[in-house]
């Protein structure tokens, strides 16, 4: 029985399936919630700087692709895991262009693909594409890692931190606290000022500009729970 669940879990067919039904129960998730975007302007900031680098907390990154305009080209990276082939089918569905790597800077680093991915997040920067991750350590929940700043040394592009929230939701109890947005409800998107790192950054500054996005994200990410929770408290039962 456990090599039958195997089989079917590595079955492109069974992945595709997967991620298609996930994409489609994300759109009814967005379009049945009442969505806050804070602050109001961003769109218009971000034209500014575009193109740029979206950072995430893994598990809070489920309706990011929605914060896309029909006019913006975005890709997001995904890791080669067999998890990862469900998100990058959802993705793409929903009309996100994938880079498939890991974000590890271990050992494992080469194999996952990680100097590949690099180089084709750099590459798409480049060609003016809106580059989205998440930022945190693999397997160490809201700890930010240095590829993120890295990627903004290398290629001159601000970083700028999101965090999506929605006043229904499940949370999962694993590294990430993955929450799984629920339908019709408040929702909030906030978006915190850009990091930019300079192309001469030492490793001292790198450090403190890593430092700065994970409070970025930390800020951010408790807005916008703020704003669905607060909403639902002064509604009532939503």
């Amino acid at each position: 029985m456990k090599a039958l669940r195997r089989r079917l879990a590595h079955a492109r067919w069974i992945q595709v399936a997967i991620g298609v039904l996930g994409a489609y129960y994300l759109r009814l998730v967005w379009l049945t919630s009442r969505i806050v975007v804070e602050p109001a302007d961003i769109y218009a900031r971000v034209d500014r700087d575009h193109p740029v680098i979206l950072a995430m907390w893994h598990g809070q990154h489920f309706l990011c692709p929605f914060v896309k305009r029909p006019q913006d080209r975005a890709k997001v990276l995904i890791s080669r895991h067999r998890d990862g082939e469900v998100n990058a089918v959802a993705a793409e569905w929903l009309g996100i262009g994938t880079v498939r790597g890991s974000g590890n800077h271990g050992g494992e680093f080469s194999r996952k693909g990680g100097v590949s991915a690099f180089v084709a997040m750099v590459a798409a920067l480049k060609e003016g594409y809106n580059m989205a991750l998440t930022a945190d350590v693999p397997k160490v929940g809201r700890v930010a890692g240095l590829g993120i700043v890295m990627l903004a040394r290398i290629s001159g592009r601000p970083i700028y931190p999101i965090a999506i929230a929605t006043r229904h939701r499940f949370e999962v109890d694993n590294w990430d606290r993955s929450a799984i947005n629920l339908p019709f409800g408040r929702g909030a998107v906030v978006v915190e000022e850009p990091v930019r790192v300079p192309a001469d950054a030492d490793d001292a500054t790198l450090e403190q500009l890593r430092i700065e996005v994970e409070s970025a994200l930390n800020r951010a990410t408790a807005r916008a729970y703020a704003i669905v929770d607060r909403a639902g408290r002064d509604a009532g039962a939503d």
